[in-house]
């Protein structure tokens, strides 16, 4: 019985979790709707948060590119503006430390809010992937990173495995420099070709 009783309040515990991390979302959301904020995520908004402002402008970059992972902006955006100002190495640069922060700061978000309730689930698909994540986090961060960049949809669900946090980040440090810096010759070249001002 009290076998039982633990099953069902891990099982309400993990429920009430995930439903918080739904709430957090769609507050986020509703919130950046309301502010009237995702002008602020424009490609011409980034741009212009970049080329005028100096430090601050490289900051304040930074900190929306978190803010857009929460609220799943796709970092592409960000790399665009970063590039078209900063040409593909300084822009490069940027773009992989913005995308390491908003990793980061969505992993500690959602993980604070949501704990491991992914890493809770007794389906058998789902503790076989998750044995798998488990035994090699790191490896299979950097090739998660490798294919998905900074899909705000994988770190919600990393936060929510149950991988530590330093095993993340490492995983993420190392499996972002690839992609951006294909992304970022390839958006040269496309932006060059169509005479963007790069």
């Amino acid at each position: 019985m009290r076998l039982f009783a633990n099953q069902v309040k891990t099982l309400v515990v993990r429920n009430v979790r995930l439903l918080a991390v739904v709430g957090f979302l769609a507050v986020l959301l509703l919130a950046v709707h309301w502010m009237d904020l995702r002008q602020g995520f424009s490609l011409t908004a980034l741009r212009a948060t970049l080329s005028e402002r100096h430090w601050e402008g490289l900051f304040l970059f930074i900190v929306l590119f978190a803010l857009g992972n929460l609220v799943q902006i796709p970092g592409i955006v960000f790399l665009a503006a970063a590039v078209l100002v900063l040409g593909k190495f300084a822009g490069g640069l940027v773009t992989y430390l913005g995308a390491v922060f908003a990793c980061g700061i969505t992993f500690l978000s959602v993980r604070w809010i949501g704990g491991d309730a992914v890493g809770q689930l007794q389906s058998k698909l789902a503790r076989r992937l998750l044995s798998h994540l488990h035994a090699h986090p790191v490896r299979i961060v950097i090739v998660l990173r490798t294919l998905f960049q900074t899909l705000a949809a994988l770190n919600y669900t990393l936060a929510l495995s149950g991988i530590g946090f330093r095993r993340y980040m490492i995983g993420t440090l190392l499996g972002l420099p690839l992609p951006i810096a294909v992304y970022c010759v390839l958006f040269e070249t496309i932006a060059k070709f169509a005479n963007l001002n790069v």
